[in-house]
């Protein structure tokens, strides 16, 4: 392997870590208990974590993306695995039938879906712009025992974050992604 890119892989590694502790380190905040719909009614923010005390909130512009399909194309393999953790949904601002239908011509088996159709509880995550354009991400939050809620940690989506691994194997390929798009 070729020493230099070992020794960033190694710099990255640390600085990984740096953030990591950073994160664990950060000041939970307060957020409010959300309103959004869901297939089966309304659902306040609280509801969506069942029966864990930590819910991960995958913050999606909706189907209209494409980049943000490839990231959900990704997280619906993990969402098993993350719900051992933690409670896991995916919000946009989609109606109902649409998030329904591209899930389905997705084949995303595992994907829970609920729309922000305000775009309040997307704007106050820091997810929504002035504009009301949309920006994708992912949100941690803890539900306290006195039914209060509290953001954990939060980051954005984009290539070459940790959240999508096309982009990492482009990148040991002769020419990178060379222009590919997500479809």
């Amino acid at each position: 392997m070729n020493e230099t890119i070992r020794n960033i892989e190694s710099q990255i590694e640390q600085l990984k870590q740096q953030l990591a502790k950073a994160r664990a380190e950060a000041v939970p905040e307060p957020v409010a208990n959300h309103q959004f719909e869901s297939p089966d009614g309304d659902k306040t923010l609280s509801d969506l974590f069942g029966d864990q005390e930590d819910l991960l909130v995958i913050h999606n512009m909706g189907q209209s993306c494409n980049y943000c399909t490839l990231w959900a194309d990704g997280l619906d393999a993990f969402v098993p695995h993350l719900q051992r953790r933690a409670a896991v949904m995916l919000v946009n601002g989609d109606p109902l039938e649409q998030q329904a239908s591209h899930k389905a011509s997705r084949a995303w088996r595992h994907m829970p879906m609920v729309r922000d159709a305000s775009g309040e509880f997307t704007k106050a995550m820091g997810m929504m712009d002035d504009d009301g354009d949309r920006a994708p991400g992912i949100s941690g939050f803890r539900k306290a025992t006195d039914g209060s809620i509290h953001r954990t940690g939060t980051t954005w989506f984009g290539p070459g974050d940790d959240f999508c691994s096309v982009w990492p194997a482009f990148e040991l390929l002769a020419g990178g992604s060379k222009g590919w798009e997500p479809r």
